[in-house]
């Protein structure tokens, strides 16, 4: 099911944007318009007959006029949401009548308008689905034209027509070389072709004068008038009406359809079975993908003011936190020199746990080393015991997981603070201090500290570096002003003991147990804020499979902190600013608008297969810019080489798809009642603290290594 739903709703989604492309003429749509050509090929019959061409009888052609005194009005291009229903208004208000010639793509999006059309008396003709140039396609283009329109036109009012009238046609004399062969194939397949002897010219605007006069026949003859009821503002068209439909009806004239003046059979036929119901469901999947679309779009506008937002938001917020922590007379109260307990808890670490015990053994700061082994098969334990290093001890559990592991390294800690920090991680000498200083502030309860990359060297860890600088250490500068930052990171945390003990130690609860007892010591009233300059290495996923492992269970862990705090919307005191301050901001930026903002790369795609793509592409680099922009203040912040960021680009291309489909089986694994379990990740030891002491390797595979990557520093 995790893998499934996420295929299908990307298989749903590309087949309601690819049918959304195709009724609003973005896709398979063709616009050229052919000059005129010689007419040496068509009937005289034709050049000088009526506006309407009945080529169906085999090789005999016939043309027909409307007989004096009767006037067809004929309208284009429709239905229009706007112009259509005020052209019907009018049309009823006089009890005239005319013919639509609808297009299938607007017929199929408005079709309430085609059943209103049928039901108030008028006539319904095909002008197409796409309204191409018919001369430029092949007789296959041509029946699907007409199969489309007719299926459009079924679906909407259950009727088929024998009306025809072609795009960019004007008057029967205007019939060249390449347009007449159309006429006659489209007669071939039973239609009336119908054209016009009197052009309304109201497409161009003229004025209402211009309209009424155009429009009106002259010497009281019979006249098929050309107007529209789409294509842009009808207006003049519409007051037109108003004026011509009384004026000519004072005078004698009857407005009706092209089948009554002609004295002829209606030229609809009902549909029925399978040729309706096929109708009624291609009008529907219409419907659903312009609402469900329609949605994107405004899904699509609101995470783009978001996302812009977020970016503003934490250039200013970080800017104010940096220039508040870095001013020289900055101080969280009296230096705390007092002794402190790290707690390493570790599974099967035996490639990592040297360099990280070592890099506690220099720190700055008197501390006691703790190593909780969590039932490692592959020597762990010994291999620390072994290392004989002076205040670090090693307390062995049978395996039951981190929270558990944490717990007990929290139950054979001597002194009031609590570091704690992952068995892939390295700490610089003055990683420890840094970390503590900020508990001198009696409020604080907890402490995150800088979280870096230390495997950089490839593209996929260059990809995790910028998401560490400017995903997780920018928005922790953002979260800590604000006063909701969500999760003190595993790799680098501090804790009060007494804020711990008073939430119940760390919970088994969640997959994601630091963002779950952060949240709780906003619960409580704890502050927890932000040390820069608590340095901490860790060793990042190396290959896509671990990623997605360490992604998925964040997310979903995330996920889950979230649903357990919930109740904090609802409570007063510390838990009700928490709840209704940091879980929404919290929920909206790390889960809602990750899941919408793929919107952005599905429309770029979009927009560059389908067009405008010049805008397209503006709009997506102006993305990245300001991306860029917050990305290289962050490096600056963190003092950061920016060479990273040259893989920035890619970066939003491909690492980006990753974990939104990480965060889309999250939402998709919680909506299921799906259970996830923690998953060990390989680890290789590669990563050193800059100044540290590093683990000496061992045989030829530590020599390979370290032969094959280059400490960070």
């Amino acid at each position: 099911m995790r893998y499934l739903l996420p295929v299908t709703l990307l298989v749903a989604l590309l087949a309601m944007l690819m049918l959304r492309g195709y009724v609003n003429s973005e896709i398979l749509a063709d616009h050229r318009v052919r000059p005129p050509a010689p007419t040496t090929q068509v009937p005289d019959e034709v050049l000088t007959g009526g506006p309407v061409i009945d080529a169906r009888a085999g090789g005999e052609v016939k043309t027909l006029s409307v007989p004096d005194r009767r006037v067809v009005l004929t309208f284009d291009d429709g239905p229009d949401p706007v112009w259509t229903p005020r052209v019907l208004d009018k049309l009823k208000e006089y009890d005239a009548h005319g013919v639509f010639f609808v297009t299938g793509t607007m017929a199929a999006r408005h079709p309430g308008l085609v059943r209103r059309m049928v039901d108030e008396g008028h006539e319904i003709g095909l002008h197409t689905f796409n309204h191409p140039d018919l001369s430029y396609q092949s007789t296959g283009r041509i029946d699907w034209e007409l199969s489309q329109n007719q299926l459009a036109l079924a679906g909407a009012a259950g009727v088929r027509t024998s009306l025809f009238r072609p795009p960019y046609s004007s008057y029967s004399a205007a019939m060249d070389n390449k347009s007449w062969p159309v006429t006659r194939y489209i007669g071939s397949r039973g239609y009336l072709t119908v054209v016009n002897d009197t052009d309304s010219e109201d497409w161009k605007r003229p004025g209402v004068d211009a309209i009424v006069e155009r429009a009106t026949p002259k010497g009281g003859k019979g006249a098929i008038v050309l107007m529209h009821d789409s294509g842009g503002d009808r207006s003049q068209t519409v007051a037109a009406l108003d004026r011509m439909l009384p004026d000519l009806q004072e005078k004698g004239y009857t407005f009706t359809r092209l089948t009554t003046a002609l004295d002829a059979p209606s030229a609809h036929t009902p549909v029925t079975g399978f040729a309706l119901w096929k109708g009624k469901a291609f009008v529907s999947a219409v419907s659903v993908s312009e609402k469900v679309t329609g949605v994107l779009v405004i899904g699509l506008a609101a995470i783009g003011v978001l996302v812009l937002a977020r970016f503003g938001l934490m250039l200013l917020l970080s800017f104010l936190h940096a220039r508040k922590v870095r001013r020289r007379n900055f101080t969280w109260g009296e230096p705390l020199t007092r002794p402190v307990s790290v707690l390493v808890p570790a599974y099967n670490e035996r490639e990592c746990i040297e360099a990280t015990v070592r890099s506690l053994a220099v720190s700055e700061h008197p501390i006691e080393i703790i190593v909780i082994d969590d039932g490692s098969t592959d020597g762990t334990a010994d291999l620390v015991e072994a290392m004989r290093l002076p205040g670090v001890r090693v307390v062995r559990q049978q395996n039951a997981g981190k929270p558990a592991a944490l717990n007990n390294g929290i139950r054979h800690a001597r002194y009031d603070i609590v570091v704690m920090m992952d068995g892939d991680t390295v700490f610089e000498p003055a990683t420890v201090r840094e970390l503590v200083q900020p508990f001198a502030d009696p409020r604080v309860g907890a402490v995150a500290g800088n979280a870096k990359v230390g495997n950089r060297d490839s593209l996929i860890g260059a990809w995790q570096h910028i998401e560490y600088v400017m995903g997780f250490n920018l928005d922790r500068r953002m979260y800590d002003v604000l006063g909701c930052m969500p999760t003190i990171p595993g790799a680098v945390g501090a804790f009060r003991r007494e804020a711990l003990e008073r939430v119940g130690g760390m919970s088994e609860d969640t997959l994601a147990e630091d963002t779950d007892v952060t949240m709780a010591l906003h619960r409580d009233g704890w502050r927890v804020v932000y040390a820069e300059n608590a340095r901490a290495w860790t060793e990042a996923p190396e290959s896509v499979q671990q990623l997605w492992s360490q992604r998925y269970r964040w997310s979903y862990g995330t996920m889950q902190a979230i649903w357990k705090h919930r109740r904090a919307v609802i409570e007063r005191g510390p838990s009700g600013r928490f709840g209704r301050v940091g879980l929404p901001f919290v929920s909206l930026f790390m889960v809602v608008a990750p899941l919408l903002a793929p919107l952005i790369d599905v429309f770029l795609l979009y927009g560059l297969v389908f067009g405008p793509t010049g805008k397209t592409v503006a709009a997506w680099f102006g993305v990245l810019v300001v991306q860029a922009v917050c990305a290289a203040y962050a490096f600056r912040l963190d003092k950061e080489r920016m060479v990273h960021l040259i893989s920035l680009p890619l970066q939003q291309i491909l690492y980006r798809q990753l974990m939104y489909v990480v965060l889309l089986q999250s939402w998709i694994t919680a909506l299921t009642g799906g259970r996830l379990r923690w998953q060990k990740l390989r680890r290789t030891g590669v990563v050193e603290a800059p100044g540290g002491v590093s683990a000496p390797r061992r045989g030829n595979e530590g020599a390979e290594a370290a032969a094959g990557r280059r400490p960070v520093g």
